[in-house]
């Protein structure tokens, strides 16, 4: 590991001064930043300790919630506004990690953790995201947890967290800070597709602090997420489903799906709501929107399996939350 400084911000304005300082990063649980100063993949030279600030909860005019940044992801998952009228939420934070780890990991923190491909930890390998024009050993390597979706010539990694997927399905907005401001910018457009520069990761300028997260008010209907792995006890997602559904009739009123552990962000299945949009809630209507949805989907020569299991993952959730409703 190398040397670093260590600064407590008191308050969001000492963050961004000193987080604009040239090698500085932000510290929040340190769950995986650390690591990778372990690895010597991340150098930082200043450590600026964000973890005192922005650690509430609070409601919303519109009957939303406003989410702090700097709120654990314990705390989180255990609010009974957030287990009562976002329970998928809950569900993706408590099958994300151990309770040790959920107790320091911070929302602001899990956004931002990267891929946890194993090439881009192997320093002996060759890696775009870590080296930029290295060159990717994932494509011709193992690849069976590699991307489905959205991947590119340079980068096939995924993103890990399984909190981030649950709020792409819940239209989540992240609140940033900067030398220029604040800004909103909505879930699914705050991490990016690798491209041919898999090393930037998200739409955060140089020194923007994350503050806040958002959530608009529940829709009606039930919701779930659902993560299918290697293993039972807690391990990343070889495909992970975040769904609501409302139903009236017998006919998809609402529907919001993502879908974790295909991409290298949290991938919001716009291809498939639209599909749905006043279809039929039958298992055959929710198998053709999950085909819609993953027409685009290009395996490797380990991980090609995971199209077919999307489908069925997508169907099952979906043709579940209807049975749920009908029996409410």
């Amino acid at each position: 590991m190398d040397a670093f400084t260590y600064e407590r911000a008191p308050d969001a304005q000492a963050a961004l001064t000193l987080g604009n300082r040239p090698g500085a990063k932000y510290l929040g649980g340190g769950t995986n930043l650390v690591d990778l100063m372990r690895e010597t993949i991340e150098h930082p030279v200043m450590l600026v300790d964000v973890t005192g600030l922005a650690r509430s909860i609070d409601e919303t005019d519109d009957g939303g919630l406003r989410i702090g940044a700097g709120v654990k992801n314990t705390a989180l998952a255990s609010d009974r506004r957030i287990r009562e009228r976002y329970p998928l939420l809950s569900e993706a934070i408590l099958a994300g990690a151990s309770a040790q780890i959920r107790n320091m990991a911070t929302v602001g923190g899990n956004l931002l953790q990267r891929t946890r491909c194993g090439y881009f930890y192997d320093d002996t390998a060759r890696c775009n995201k870590r080296t930029p024009g290295a060159g990717c050993d994932a494509i011709d390597g193992f690849n069976r947890m590699h991307a489905i979706l959205g991947a590119s010539t340079a980068c096939v990694a995924t993103h890990p967290s399984d909190m981030a997927v649950a709020l792409a399905a819940l239209d989540a907005v992240v609140t940033v800070e900067g030398r220029n401001g604040a800004r909103d910018v909505p879930l699914v457009d705050f991490h990016v597709l690798p491209g041919e520069t898999p090393q930037i990761e998200t739409v955060l300028e140089p020194g923007e602090l994350i503050t806040a997260v958002s959530l608009p008010p529940a829709i009606p209907g039930r919701s779930v997420y659902r993560k299918v792995r290697d293993r039972a006890s807690y391990a990343f997602a070889l495909i992970s489903v975040a769904a609501t559904l409302e139903v009236q009739d017998g006919v998809v009123k609402q529907v919001r799906i993502a879908l974790g552990g295909v991409a290298h962000k949290p991938w919001r299945a716009s291809a498939a709501e639209a599909a749905l949009a006043g279809a039929p809630a039958t298992e055959a209507a929710f198998r053709a929107a999950a085909s819609a949805e993953l027409d685009s989907a290009r395996g490797l020569h380990d991980n090609a399996f995971k199209i077919e299991l999307g489908r069925r993952v997508i169907t099952d959730t979906l043709v579940k939350l209807t049975a749920l409703q009908e029996i409410r």
